[in-house]
């Protein structure tokens, strides 16, 4: 091997070294089946610690209302929904029935158009919407979901191109109010 080829080779090493290094470790500090998604596969990964305090009880009925504005890109799945896929896997970890989960979505400010069906989404961001399959997730887990009707507006989105299975809420502020007076415990995402 001559020594411009044993340069490259070695430099490449060392460039790469340090960029394995963190995948290796977090694949040491996290075995096969550490995560678990006892409801919503591929979304809102839970560890349950046998020692964990505060657990669900499955007789008990819980209400949230997540309240969704946040989003850091539309090239991405939305944290703030992959939380709330969390919190049901976290509640179905914790044998909670479906029934039991009485959780709410509501998607507005910066993240209203989370809430597009496909083809009003790519034709604004010129790819597919990426937060698809955890909507049809979370809906078939029993979540009801909404977008804020007023956010629709001021962005120039219209109530048909919304994700059939986002409903469109009068309006973010009314539903804040009227689910939390319903005893929704509001998470703000």
């Amino acid at each position: 091997m001559n020594i411009n080829k044993l340069s490259a080779l070695i430099l490449a090493a060392s460039v790469l070294s340090p960029l394995a290094a963190p995948a290796a470790l977090a694949a040491a500090e996290h075995p096969a089946g550490f995560w678990s998604y006892p409801e919503i596969a591929g979304y809102g990964p839970v560890h349950v610690w046998p020692q964990a305090i505060d657990r669900p009880q499955p007789g008990t009925t819980y209400k949230a209302l997540f309240d969704v504005t946040h989003t850091k890109s539309m090239d991405k799945l939305n944290g703030s929904l992959d939380h709330v896929a969390r919190a049901v896997n976290v509640f179905a970890a914790a044998k909670v029935p479906e029934d039991h989960m009485k959780f709410i979505v509501i998607i507005h400010g910066p993240a209203t158009a989370i809430a597009l069906d496909n083809k009003a989404f790519e034709a604004k961001y010129g790819h597919p919407n990426p937060n698809l399959k955890v909507i049809d997730d979370l809906h078939k887990a029993g979540v009801r979901l909404m977008v804020c009707g007023n956010a629709l507006a001021d962005n120039g989105f219209t109530p048909s191109e919304v994700n059939p299975e986002i409903k469109v809420a009068m309006s973010a502020l009314s539903t804040l109010i009227i689910e939390q007076d319903k005893g929704y415990a509001l998470m703000r995402m």
